[in-house]
């Protein structure tokens, strides 16, 4: 996983605190390390990460309304929500379901980016960009059509590894990241002819109609609340005939909700609804786990609609 976010109080000696309870953090002792949390926050009220860890403390506790006063805390205090304190009132029930915070993405990703490619492939076994492949290939086999295509984008391309997957089946690969250390590492990897720091419905929204023949989204709609945009976004930019292909989470309920490792997932028939409402036709949707956690797979889907 990337290093863990630190945002200065400001004081030394509050921040000296905060060292102190992460180390009794992690050393199991939870209740020391609330304390000495709190002995920061009185020295710096608006102490970001200092309110944070304690509400994930507060969490690990069993302390549900303290947990809840601390990433509020956190939240008001940096309002473009850099360490996620949103994503973990959602999981406590105390704030509605809505679209992941740039900032954190950003900040995430960018922290993730100099170790992402052995933490996710050699500790989380994935193979997002494998099953893509495989799911792509059946869509165009099926119709009988060649698994060619001459501009394809991946929405939230991290360092390159579905552009690595599908290199021999794309002339022009666009990339878009809203990370700019992950730009930095698809675009050493050469495989791309345009990169674009963006989230993946402003890159969509500064394609031209009908430009691509195949979009991609390989563990990426994990960050996407709402598909109904980018789906739509995607159904525009696509030529007729083109893919759209991607990969989520999924759980055994209805609609969209956010997991223990603060990521969404959608239940199959809220991708089904979504992909018609858009106006692409579902050539193939199947479950599929692209990773795992704890060594165990992540229930998952894969997905490939097609514009008509």
């Amino acid at each position: 996983m990337p290093a863990r976010l630190f945002l200065s109080s400001g004081d030394l000696v509050a921040d000296r605190r905060f060292e102190f309870a992460r180390d009794l953090q992690l050393k199991g002792d939870l209740v020391a390390a609330a304390d000495l949390l709190l002995q920061a926050t009185d020295l710096a009220p608006g102490f970001i990460s200092a309110w944070f860890t304690l509400g994930e403390i507060r969490e690990q506790l069993g302390e549900h309304d303290a947990a809840i006063a601390a990433f509020r805390k956190a939240l008001a205090a940096d309002p473009e929500d850099r360490h996620g304190a949103s994503l973990h009132l959602m999981l406590l029930g105390a704030g509605k379901l809505s679209a992941m915070p740039e900032a954190y993405v950003r900040a995430l990703f960018d922290q993730y980016a100099p170790k992402f490619e052995k933490a996710l492939v050699d500790d989380l076994g994935y193979r997002g960009p494998a099953l893509l492949f495989k799911a792509v290939l059946a869509a165009r086999q099926a119709v009988r059509k060649p698994a060619f295509f001459k501009r394809a984008i991946d929405l939230g391309c991290g360092t390159g590894l579905a552009a690595a997957a599908f290199a021999r089946m794309v002339d022009h690969f666009i990339g878009v990241d809203l990370s700019p250390r992950m730009i930095e590492r698809a675009r050493a990897t050469g495989l791309y002819a345009e990169l674009e720091v963006a989230d993946m419905l402003q890159g969509l929204r500064g394609r031209a109609e009908r430009s691509a023949d195949l979009i991609l989204a390989a563990d990426a709609m994990v960050y996407v609340a709402d598909l109904a945009p980018v789906l739509k976004e995607a159904e525009r930019v696509l030529m007729p005939g083109g893919l759209l292909a991607f990969t989520t989470e999924t759980h055994g309920g209805e609609d969209i909700i956010i997991g223990a490792g603060l990521r969404y997932a959608h239940a199959s028939a809220h991708v089904r609804a979504s992909v018609e409402a858009a106006g692409l036709e579902l050539s193939l949707l199947e479950d599929r786990s692209a990773r795992n956690e704890d060594n165990v797979p992540v229930p998952g889907l894969v997905a490939v609609a097609a514009k008509t």
